[in-house]
């Protein structure tokens, strides 16, 4: 039974239903060029292999193998090119079979459409009988085969559609907590190094992750990890926002002449990209639910919606733009616009925080021409400056959170200088400090009769802490520590001991403790400072 609206938790994701046509970027490239589709067949990108049919994995065909190796696995191989516009193209095909049935048709990339299922079904008489009838227009409007499933969120219910699932309602986590852990880096998500990461602590199934504490992951794993986790434990992507879009982030752009071919509206679909998504920007806002619009000389009206699990860059709503203009302009004759388009409308209908888009300096679409760019400048730069003008972080071997950082020249070699293999006896354990202060703050550390706690011959505290005072501020009450670790150093010189140690201390009554990470040097008088703190 369906989970009433006004009963479901503001945390639990839309019902939806996603259509999947399995090795589509195969599909459509057999089809244009006339080749059976249970030929072996794969489509390769800069010499590697990016999709696959049946017909090529039975004579060992695999994805990311090499051209020369595929092809002497396989010797009647048919081999195609990548083309993202060519997918597009024939896709459309698709949505529009699904579109003639239901409502609220969201294309999250070529190959995979997705619909919330709730009212469809309704009108159909139940989940099953919709999902018949999708899979015979599909068949019959498109001639291609596809698969089916339903569930909470768009995650959960793209694993059901590759099985052909229907997840009961409620019952999204134990669907998903069997499942290969690798489920997580989907096509665009980028989570490969965080799946390696947890394949190698021994999560291996979606379930073993979500069981760990949210808190623990948001220290560990940061802000990707955080929304990995959400999706594992069944959860929606993020947390609803409930601000509506200003209507003036809708982006309206007139033609004169009028657009009439794919190339042009691919160079054009740039620019609106970039004051498209910095309209969001400037109001703390990223988009993951594009409207693509369009008036047709004519007077004809074009649409389609186009989903993302991550934000959309400007890179990402260019590509969605030209690859629905590859879908209206190249359609087969009948379904194509008869007159050029005249006008464009971007709609952002569905946002979430900017907070969620954090790019990196490098890529999120960004081309090599924008990385010989940015390496232009920073040369520009050292050469005003000097060679230090311009450093780069890389993380290197280290007791301390502040000496495992390295700030590497640009241009010199990024090599760490510690072995791979390196123990580093006395190294504070995980996890580090979100915050490392370049100068430590002068702090004080008391027991609970208020006298200063330090550090034994032994390396042991002289009594439990109680209080903490930055600066001289008032008495913070702290309520756990852990450590204390010593920091390793040359013993037969003469010094006072010195060790680190992480206190928890009380906030407002309201707010959860801070954590923060402390040093203390000597027994009589000691020297106690901030060095970090812990989100």
């Amino acid at each position: 039974m369906t989970v009433p609206a006004q009963r479901r938790s503001v945390d639990l994701p839309t019902r939806m239903l996603v259509l999947w046509c399995p090795d589509w970027p195969v599909v459509a490239a057999a089809a244009v060029e006339g080749v059976a589709v249970t030929a072996p067949a794969a489509v390769f990108s800069a010499n590697r292999v990016v999709a696959s049919n049946a017909g090529a994995r039975r004579n060992g065909v695999r994805r990311g193998m090499r051209r020369r190796e595929a092809q002497s696995n396989c010797p009647d191989l048919a081999v195609f090119a990548a083309d993202d516009g060519r997918d597009a193209r024939l896709f459309e095909a698709v949505a529009r079979a699904v579109e003639a049935l239901v409502v609220g048709v969201e294309v999250v990339r070529p190959g995979l459409v997705a619909v919330p299922v709730d009212g469809a079904a309704g009108y159909f008489g139940g989940e099953h009988a919709l999902v018949e009838r999708l899979v015979d227009e599909v068949s019959a409007a498109a001639g291609v085969e596809c698969q089916v499933g339903v569930a909470e969120g768009l995650f959960a219910a793209t694993l059901a559609a590759r099985c052909g699932e229907f997840v009961e309602p409620g019952r999204v986590a134990e669907f998903l907590a069997p499942l290969p852990v690798t489920e997580l880096d989907q096509p665009g998500a980028e989570r490969a190094e965080l799946v390696d990461l947890l394949r190698r602590l021994g999560l291996r199934t979606l379930g073993a992750f979500a069981e760990l504490p949210e808190r623990d992951v948001v220290n560990r794993f940061g802000a990707d990890g955080v929304l990995a986790h959400r999706l594992a434990r069944g959860r929606s992507e993020r947390p609803p926002l409930r601000r509506r879009p200003p209507p003036e982030l809708t982006l309206t752009e007139e033609f004169d002449p009028v657009v009439e071919r794919v190339d042009v509206a691919a160079f054009l679909a740039k620019g609106l990209a970039t004051r498209f998504c910095a309209g969001l920007a400037g109001h703390g806002l990223a988009c993951t639910r594009l409207g693509v619009y369009a008036v047709t000389e004519e007077g004809e009206h074009l649409g389609r919606a186009w989903r993302c699990a991550e934000p959309l860059t400007p890179a990402g709503v260019a590509d969605r733009v030209r690859w629905q203009f590859e879908g209206w302009l190249r359609a087969a004759p009948g379904r194509r616009p008869t007159s050029g388009v005249v006008r464009l409308r971007l709609e952002p209908e569905e946002v979430v925080e900017g907070r969620s888009l954090q790019l990196d300096l490098w890529r999120n679409g960004r081309s090599d021409e924008d990385d010989e760019r940015a390496a232009r400048a920073f040369v520009r730069v050292q050469g005003l400056l000097g060679p230090g003008g311009v450093v780069t972080p890389l993380l290197d071997g280290g007791r301390d959170p502040a000496g495992r950082v390295r700030l590497v020249p640009w241009g010199d070699p990024r090599e760490q200088s510690a072995p791979a293999d390196a123990t580093w006896p006395g190294r504070l354990p995980a996890p580090s400090p979100a915050t490392v202060l370049d100068r430590p703050v002068p702090a004080q550390v008391f027991d609970a009769e208020g006298r200063p706690v330090g550090i034994t011959a032994r390396e042991q505290l002289t009594a439990v802490p109680r209080g903490l005072s930055i600066t001289g501020g008032p008495h913070r009450e702290v309520v756990g520590w852990a450590g204390p670790w010593p920091v390793a150093g040359d013993r037969r010189r003469p010094g006072p001991r010195r060790a680190r140690l992480q206190l928890l201390i009380a906030g407002e009554p309201d707010d959860p403790p801070d954590a923060v990470l402390v040093h203390c040097a000597g027994t009589e008088n000691p020297l106690w400072t901030v060095e970090g703190v812990y989100d």
